[in-house]
């Protein structure tokens, strides 16, 4: 009877590394999706928000149809744009998609 078997048994499997070592590259991919996807993204909903927040007349805005037109009226929910002379159309503020800065003005990374 060989005594290699016991001793192998006796011994245990060898000491493997810390269960939080195998989820470490989990939690780092997390962590690089966060940092480089999710709070860009944040970050330019909240800047989105505040723009549309900020709508008053005589802006020119961009809906999300693709109508560039300029702000008569705004209230809550809707507002009131002109699109040509004497073409006006009611939009709701949340489809809005971008406040077009007046021509002459310079651009933020110049």
């Amino acid at each position: 009877m060989s005594m290699l078997p016991i001793l192998t048994a006796a011994a245990g499997a060898p000491a493997g590394p810390p269960a939080w070592v195998q989820f470490f590259p989990f939690i780092a991919m997390a962590g690089v999706l966060w940092f480089f996807l999710i709070r860009p993204q944040m970050r330019q909903q909240k800047d989105l928000r505040t723009k549309i927040g900020g709508i008053k007349k005589g802006d020119q805005v961009l809906t999300g149809g693709g109508l560039v037109g300029k702000v008569i009226k705004v209230d809550e929910t809707y507002a009131e744009l002109e699109l040509a002379p004497n073409v006006r159309v009611r939009a709701l503020r949340s489809t809005i998609a971008d406040v077009i800065p007046p021509p002459g003005s310079n651009p933020a990374n110049d």
